[in-house]
């Protein structure tokens, strides 16, 4: 006995997680590549007063965040919400279906980031077919994951400098055009004559809910943090509150700077700054900064689709297979290769615009299951100390999420049911095969 338990292979993930890399982490996660597109939106649904949406929304993810908090210092392992549902639910459908829908909009996003990688921003570098550019996009993607979780984490840190430089660009030159005599300040209280100031922000919040999810994704590293009891809590809230400034910055800098019709329906609003700003800045340029951005959000997310991909095998909730590492490095092999194969596959479709109204919708769910559980886990005592958030912040979090579901339109709702009774379907058949195959381990015993 004792020797078949010195030469089991170790399965742990290694904790290679500083406070301050945890923190890059997050704000690098959440400064992902849809602020860069998504102002122009907010602009088209609420007018000039941009920041006031992306403030709201920063509120509604705190929410949220506080329950993240608690349940990843309180159980740190990777698996995220799905781990969290089977503690507090303790059904494995119910599991799998949240954790199935984190990896759906993961995988979704991943694709949809490599597509945003090959077009437009990298076409003003080279001129490359779209498709295989995106497909070699997520090749690399893949193998700096596989590489380890601190190398990804040191090319994070060097894309996250950029990625928040060039936000913090925009803020420089709104204020030069501010200082010339050519912005409107004044632009920034101004709301949509098309409805209401109520139902605008509303509108708008939904939409720059997107830009502040990637938060949850630092779940899934939460098994190789150090001492994510005290790191944790710090770097998340952290991360969201630097993330929130420099959000409302370049909302009222863009603001300041362009007319929001000019921006409503432009593909690269923030290039429209540094058209109008004219200071010799090329656009070529600032689309680098852009692929950048675009490819840190990427390269985070595929980490948290590979993570939490882990973390399910390992609770049951998919094959073990899935939960092989490679020996030195300590990653994730299998499920790297498996998520960045769906990924592509999804690629390779070309239809992701029907998908990407989905991805808010699963994360919507997968926040109401986390809200909840941090509830019913309350009676679940831990020998270790962790961050512990007033009751009323999940409840006002569940009541935020549903709110933000009640926007969704028919289609996307018919979409995410879909996805979700696929999910199931793969859940019994793997509940199936588990009960077929003869475990080893009930031999043993």
């Amino acid at each position: 006995m004792t020797s078949t338990t010195s030469t089991a292979p170790d399965l742990s993930l290694r904790r290679a997680i500083s406070g301050k890399l945890l923190f890059l982490f997050i704000l690098g996660d959440v400064l992902g590549a849809g602020i860069y597109a998504l102002v122009g939106q907010l602009a088209g649904e609420v007018g000039g007063a941009i920041w006031v949406p992306l403030l709201v929304a920063l509120f509604l993810a705190l929410l949220t965040a506080a329950s993240y908090a608690e349940l990843v210092t309180k159980y740190p392992k990777a698996g995220g919400a799905a781990v969290f549902a089977q503690r507090a639910f303790g059904r494995p459908l119910v599991s799998f279906l949240v954790g199935f829908s984190m990896l759906a909009a993961g995988v979704t996003s991943v694709a949809g980031l490599a597509l945003a990688f090959s077009g437009d921003y990298l076409g003003a570098l080279v001129d490359v077919p779209p498709l295989p550019a995106a497909l070699v996009f997520l090749v690399l993607v893949a193998l700096l994951n596989a590489r380890g979780i601190k190398d990804s984490l040191r090319a994070n840190v060097v894309m996250t400098v950029v990625e928040v430089g060039g936000l913090l660009l925009i803020v420089a030159l709104a204020a030069v055009v501010l200082g010339r005599g050519d912005g409107s300040p004044g632009r920034v209280l101004e709301f949509s004559p098309e409805q209401s100031p109520v139902a605008g922000i509303l509108a708008a919040a939904v939409l720059a809910f997107y830009s502040f999810v990637g938060f949850e994704t630092s779940a899934n590293v939460a098994e190789e943090a150090i001492d994510p009891a005290r790191t944790y809590p710090r770097a998340l809230f952290g991360g969201l509150a630097v993330a929130g400034v420099v959000y409302v910055l370049v909302g009222l800098a863009v603001s300041t700077a362009v007319a929001p019709a000019q921006i409503a329906d432009s593909d690269g609003p923030l290039l429209e700054v540094v058209r109008v700003a004219d200071v010799g800045l090329p656009g070529w340029l600032y689309s680098l900064v852009a692929l950048i951005a675009v490819a840190n959000g990427a390269l985070l997310t595929a980490i948290m689709c590979s993570r939490l991909t882990y973390g399910m095998a390992t609770e049951g909730l998919l094959p073990p297979v899935l939960a092989r590492v490679l020996p030195g490095r300590r990653t994730p092999w299998v499920a790297i290769v498996v998520t960045t194969l769906v990924s592509m596959a999804l690629v390779v479709t070309g239809d992701l615009s029907t998908l990407a109204a989905t991805v808010v919708l699963l994360l919507l769910i997968v926040f109401i299951s986390t809200n909840v559980a941090v509830l019913v886990l309350r009676r679940d005592r831990v020998e270790h100390r962790h961050f512990r958030t007033p009751t009323v912040v999940p409840v006002l979090g569940v009541v935020a999420c549903v709110g933000l579901l009640t926007q969704q339109e028919a289609g996307v709702w018919l979409r995410a049911a879909v996805l979700l009774a696929v999910g199931a379907v793969l859940h019994l058949l793997t509940r199936r095969a588990s009960r077929a195959t003869p475990q080893p381990a009930d031999r043993n015993r």
